[in-house]
C-alpha cells in the first residue's frame, strides 16, 4: 500500500459536495420557473427559497464542518504513513455516514436520526484522531 488511497475517500466526499451544487441549482432553477419565490427577496433573504432548497442549503454548509477535520486527519495519516486497511474502512465509512446524513437531511429532515448519523460520524473522526494522537506520542 502505497498510502495515496487514503485520499479516494476524500475525492468521495468532494464528488458528494459538487453532487450537493449540482442539486441545488436544480431545485432554485425550478422554484423560480414555478413562481413559488420571489426573486428579489431570494437575492437578499434564503430563508425567502422553499423549504427543500433551504435544507439543501443548510446541509451543503454542514459539509464544510466536520469534513474540514477529515481533510486533515487523511493528510495526517498520509504524512505519518498510517495509511492501512484500519485508517481506509475508517475514512470509508466517514464518507458513508455523510451521504447518509444528506439523506435525512434533505429528505425527512428528522433530527433524532439525523444527530445519531452525525454522531457516528463524528465519532469514526475521534477514532482517526486518537489513532493518530497515540502513534505521534509513541514515535516521540
Amino acid at each position: 500500500m502505497k498510502g495515496i488511497e487514503i485520499f479516494i475517500p476524500v475525492l468521495a466526499h468532494m464528488l458528494l459536495v459538487i453532487g450537493l451544487y449540482f442539486l441545488l441549482a436544480i431545485r432554485k432553477t425550478k422554484a423560480i420557473k414555478n413562481r413559488t419565490v420571489d426573486r428579489k427577496e431570494t437575492a437578499l433573504d434564503n430563508k425567502a427559497w422553499t423549504e427543500d432548497v433551504i435544507k439543501l442549503s443548510n446541509n451543503i454548509a454542514n459539509q464544510f464542518e466536520t469534513p474540514i477535520m477529515f481533510y486533515i486527519l487523511a493528510v495526517l495519516t498520509f504524512l505519518i504513513g498510517l495509511v492501512d486497511t484500519f485508517s481506509l474502512v475508517i475514512m470509508w465509512a466517514y464518507v458513508i455516514s455523510r451521504c447518509i446524513h444528506v439523506y435525512v437531511h434533505i429528505g425527512s429532515n428528522y433530527v433524532p436520526t439525523r444527530m445519531k448519523v452525525f454522531a457516528l460520524g463524528l465519532l469514526l473522526l475521534l477514532v482517526m484522531l486518537m489513532r493518530l494522537l497515540v502513534t505521534l506520542l509513541a514515535g516521540s
